[in-house]
């Protein structure tokens, strides 16, 4: 947990919380604080439980060096989550193999847009809706677009999908309820995600089955297409047509008090401990 990343502090919230899970569970459990590349492993460690969020976590190099020490690990592995990770390359993995997602182009600096407004900005590479921005006018483009490139070189622009926020869980090749996420202004950025009470979680999502059947499929389809393991989230937003649009894929989500993913687990009867428990079981070696 922890890491030296723009999201070192969320992911020091989840390292805690499933460390405490995986002790109630009946585990040993052995927290280690990553501050960079560097970091030791004590000997007589089974598995990793990886709660790194962003760069280093989520992009497939803790992973790769975890390979090497031929310690099992949760979550997917180096080239899935670099491909999870990285916008662009998702973006493209989507588009080639079928699956719905909002309209996008790729921008560097200097370059200029050619998508309409409203749009939403992200760096290729962060989670957590850090240097996100959902642009209405163009008088907000410019200071958004500085914030946006302060975390990367390359962003994705996309055409913002008017309707509803929806996301679905994965543990163990099994998808859990849809949870629809009602933010206030409709706009989960970071702090929507990261404040007690400023969002609401409907779980299961109000919404009718067919669409729920649609969810889980498209769920599944883009776990493959990326070729994730053991756990994620595939966020969605769902347009006033009933069209559903996938935005990206979490590969290792939030497991702190605010987080989806325990919620989704708890209305499927998981409990905490057992949902940590579960994942734990999962860890292993990219070839196995």
């Amino acid at each position: 947990m922890g890491g030296a990343s723009s999201e070192r502090a969320v992911s020091l919230r989840s390292g805690k919380a499933v460390a405490g899970g995986l002790k109630e569970a009946g585990y040993e459990v052995e927290e280690i604080d990553v501050k960079g590349v560097d970091f030791q492993i004590p000997t007589g460690i089974e598995a990793v439980f990886v709660a790194l969020h962003g760069e280093f976590g989520e992009d497939g190099r803790v992973q790769e060096i975890l390979e090497k020490r031929g310690l099992p690990y949760t979550g997917s592995g180096p080239a899935a989550s670099r491909q999870s990770f990285d916008k662009v390359l998702s973006k493209k993995s989507f588009i080639a193999n079928g699956i719905p997602t909002p309209a996008y182009e790729v921008l560097r600096k200097g370059e200029k847009r050619s998508l309409d407004l409203p749009v939403v900005i992200k760096p290729a590479c962060q989670g957590s809706s850090i240097g996100v921005h959902k642009v209405n006018q163009e008088s907000e483009w410019e200071r958004a677009l500085i914030d946006s490139f302060s975390y990367g070189p390359e962003l994705i622009i996309e055409a913002y999908i008017s309707g509803r926020e929806l996301t679905v869980g994965v543990v163990d090749k099994d998808v859990l309820p849809v949870v629809e996420i009602v933010a206030p202004d409709d706009w989960y950025g970071f702090d929507a995600k990261y404040t007690k009470g400023a969002s609401q979680y409907l779980v299961p999502a109000p919404i009718e089955e067919g669409l729920v059947k649609a969810c889980r499929e498209i769920t599944l389809k883009t776990f493959k297409v990326l070729g994730c393991r053991g756990m994620g989230r595939v966020d969605f937003r769902l347009a006033s047509d009933g069209r559903l649009y996938v935005l990206e894929l979490n590969n290792i989500p939030g497991f702190t008090e605010t987080s989806l993913l325990p919620k989704a687990a708890a209305q499927a009867g998981i409990g905490f401990s057992s949902l940590c428990d579960r994942i734990m079981n999962t860890a292993c070696l990219d070839d196995k």
